[in-house]
Parts: structure tokens; C-alpha cells; sequence
């Protein structure tokens, strides 16, 4: 939440917008709204204030940024439909990166941009590889709005690649991990109940604050996702029947709060993570995941099988999985064959005694 005043002055209300930003009017009582520019404290508002107390227009003296200018851009960008219908936290998370751009940008035209200007922005930030890349994907879907809606000439971003880093990501449960907490959150708790639904389901937390019943028929659970459209549908085992019987649950949501009233996606992954530390696991809701589809892999499912229950929309993610648990099946099997051929070809010459052993009995045989 941004900081906001304690007090404003009087007969003004606030408003939060679309677009997640707050906006002032004045207005008394059921009359007529004005709009007041700028923030509560300025020059700008208390002008607006004024001569909305007046009822007199007020001479707007709001710069309007230059249409070429790389934050007219951006403007414009977070107020179109694309902008719209990102997620919450991912225009959160977008906004901010901007935020930080336009401040080293200055007035800079976005007609001026280069690939050299994108490669250098990118190395500015190669201390922090995850945030740089996150800046690139930004960049590169403003840029591809620009161009689609006939306002860029090209992208500056094409051909930019992302910086290299190694990372797994979220670190995936553990078996002693399971353990912990299984042990800590008994059956019939809602904290059980969440871990159940997103080990044998595999849920992201964006699909698992909103799965119900009303996805049920029977024991199969089908929903789109959140994330990527895909629709998913997987049979739910029963021990997690079992679990969804014996917990208190929402009526359109399995997982809800003390207050009765479902998550949102960060509240159930900050909520989450506190109870797994209550436990004693040090890791998320992303990570039991990761060790449904590391279980999946292993049993011997194909990558479009994991498609289809992580709604993963292309074979990449998947692969990820299969492969590791291709090498691991593969390793154990060449590791038996070196096994085999060690006793057929060199174990003779690995044991010393071997060689007398053999000569004895010729000579045993020849006496007779």
C-alpha cells in the first residue's frame, strides 16, 4: 500500500483506480465531484483545493509529457487494455521497474532508443540478474504495444538476450521437509489441507486460492488456469478426499482464512510460508509444487502428461523435469551394466586368487 496522508482536508475523498493509483476529488456531500490535481500537500492540489472551495476553474499548469518522450510512452502503455490485463502484482512489479527506468531517462525520446541502450541497462543491473531480466520482459512488452498501435518504428529490445545466471528457482520439498510438516499441521487443519491440495494437485497458488467445489465432479478437478489459460484436469487421490472432507473450507474455496473468506494470491503465499516456518521448513508454496512434478517425472510421466496437470502451455517446463529424471534412471541403468561387465570381463583379473584357482582345478582334472 502507498503512503498516504492521515488527515485530508476537508470535504476531499480518495479513489484507487484501475491502475492501482489514487486519485483526490472534492466534493460536499451528494454534490458534484471535482477532480483536484496532484498530491495532498503541494502547490498544484492546494491550488485545485481552492478553487474547487470557490467553484471557480482552476488554471492547470499539468505538464503533459512530450509525445516522443520515452514517459509519454510508458504513460500511455498503463492505460491500454494490455496494460489492464496483466495481473495485479505483475503490473505492480512492472510499474516499479518503469519507475526506476524514467528516473535515469530523463526526457529521453523513446524514438532514440538502441539495442546498445537496452544491452547497457542491462549491464547496470547485472548484480541483480533476475531484476534485469524482469526489466527486459517489461521493456519488450511496451515496446511491442508501441509497435502494434502504430507509435514505435521497432523494437530496441529484438535480439537482446537475457542475462545468464544460474538458478533453480524455488527450492523443492524435501522428504524430511514433508515430514516436518506433516508432523506440525495434523489432518483436519487448514494448513494440511493447503499442502495436500498443492502436492497432489499441483496447483499454482494464483488456481489454488480459487479451487472449489465447483470444479468438482466426483473426484476429477477440472479449472482453467490463471497463469497460462490451459485447462487442467487431474483425478484428486484419496487421501486428499479425505483431507477436503475433514477441514473446514469456503463455500466456492477449499482454502480460506480465519474470517471465512478466501485468499488472495500473495496473502496465501505470505500465510503459507509462515506456517511452514512454524513447522520448520524454510521454503514455499512454489517449492511442494516442484516436488509434485519431481514425484510425477520420476514415476515415469512424459512431458505432455505434466502439461496437462501443471498447465504448463509449452514443453520446456516440463522437460526441465522429464530430463532429470531420464538422467537419473539412465545413470542407474549404465551404472548396472559397468557392474555386469565388471564381472564378466575383469573380475578375473581383479582377484588374484582367481588365477590359482583356475589352475588347480585343471591340474586336479588332470590327474585323474
Amino acid at each position: 500500500m502507498e503512503p498516504m496522508p492521515r488527515k485530508l482536508p476537508l470535504n476531499v475523498i480518495k479513489e484507487k483506480t484501475r491502475h492501482q493509483t489514487w486519485v483526490f476529488y472534492y466534493r460536499v456531500g451528494k454534490g458534484p465531484r471535482t477532480r483536484l490535481r496532484g498530491e495532498p500537500g503541494t502547490e498544484e492540489f492546494q491550488a485545485a483545493y481552492k478553487a474547487a472551495i470557490a467553484g471557480t476553474p482552476v488554471v492547470e499548469r499539468r505538464q503533459t509529457a512530450d509525445s516522443r518522450s520515452l514517459k509519454w510512452l510508458v504513460e500511455r502503455y498503463m492505460e491500454s487494455r494490455k496494460w489492464a490485463a496483466l495481473s495485479v502484482s505483475t503490473r505492480r512489479a512492472r510499474g516499479n521497474l518503469f519507475l526506476q527506468m524514467l528516473k535515469n531517462a530523463d526526457d529521453a525520446f523513446f524514438g532514440d532508443i538502441s539495442k546498445k541502450d537496452i544491452e547497457a541497462a542491462l549491464d547496470a543491473r547485472v548484480g541483480t540478474p533476475a531484476q534485469a531480466n524482469a526489466l527486459l520482459k517489461a521493456l519488450r512488452g511496451l515496446f511491442e504495444w508501441g509497435i502494434k498501435n502504430d507509435i514505435c518504428l521497432f523494437d530496441p529490445t529484438h535480439g537482446v538476450e537475457n542475462v545468464a545466471y544460474k538458478s533453480d528457482g524455488f527450492e523443492p520439498w524435501t522428504a524430511e521437509d514433508v515430514n516436518k510438516f506433516c508432523r506440525k499441521w495434523k489432518e483436519g487443519t487448514t494448513q494440511r489441507l493447503a499442502f495436500e491440495l498443492l502436492l497432489c494437485s499441483g496447483l499454482r497458488r494464483s488456481d489454488i486460492v480459487k479451487a472449489g467445489r465447483q470444479h468438482m465432479t466426483g473426484n476429477t478437478f477440472s479449472m482453467r488456469t490463471k497463469k497460462t489459460g490451459a485447462e487442467i484436469t487431474v483425478e484428486f487421490p484419496a487421501r486428499l478426499m479425505k483431507a477436503i472432507a475433514e477441514t473446514k473450507t469456503g463455500d466456492l474455496a477449499f482454502i480460506v482464512g480465519e474470517n471465512g473468506r478466501p485468499f488472495t494470491t500473495e496473502s496465501f503465499g505470505n500465510w503459507f510460508r509462515k506456517h511452514c516456518t512454524k513447522a520448520g521448513v524454510s521454503k514455499s508454496a512454489h517449492g511442494v509444487r516442484k516436488l509434485s512434478a519431481t514425484l510425477a517425472a520420476n514415476a515415469g510421466a512424459t512431458s505432455h502428461e505434466l502439461m496437462a496437470q501443471y498447465g504448463w502451455a509449452t514443453s520446456r517446463q516440463a522437460e526441465t523435469y522429464t530430463k532429470q529424471a531420464d538422467r537419473k534412471r539412465l545413470g542407474i541403468k549404465a551404472s548396472k551394466l559397468v557392474a555386469e561387465q565388471i564381472e564378466i570381463e575383469l573380475s578375473p583379473h581383479l582377484n588374484p586368487s582367481a588365477g590359482k584357482i583356475q589352475n588347480s582345478t585343471r591340474k586336479s582334472k588332470a590327474g585323474k
